[in-house]
């Protein structure tokens, strides 16, 4: 088992590796990047060192999911950057948004401070509860 100092040595390894990557942009007709559809990565819980990262498409279809230790891995192993998990694109993303698509990173921080990209997935989540209890 890791020890906890370990645990953050390799995150902040790990996040300097990652560090300055956009997020992933799939745009094979060269459309305006506003328009096209956006798939949310985020922190959907759970409890210590088990959390569940989903990536949900702006039509409320969740395309992905993947357990974690901590937050801070989420988007790479989301695909969420570039140069990251090119199996979901090609296997989940592309299949689902063939016209292409942008990846949007919600952390926690930004459920926290109410954007608009967390506003859109608590939208989305409650649509979904509501859908299946009719």
């Amino acid at each position: 088992m890791t020890t906890a100092a370990a645990a953050v040595q390799y995150l902040a390894e790990y996040q300097q590796t990652i560090s300055g990557r956009k997020s992933a942009i799939y745009n094979p007709l060269g459309k305006d990047i506003k328009e096209l559809p956006r798939i949310f990565g985020f922190n959907n819980g759970g409890s210590e060192n088990f959390l569940t990262a989903l990536a949900l498409a702006e039509n409320g279809v969740v395309l992905g999911s993947h357990l974690c230790s901590h937050e801070g891995y989420m988007p790479g192993d989301l695909g969420i950057l570039e140069g990251t998990r090119e199996d979901r694109h090609e296997k989940d993303y592309r299949v689902h948004y063939p016209e292409g698509y942008r990846m949007v990173w919600v952390s926690s921080d930004d459920f926290a401070e109410n954007t608009e990209e967390a506003k859109i997935i608590l939208a989305l989540a409650a649509a979904n509860e509501n859908s299946e209890g009719a």
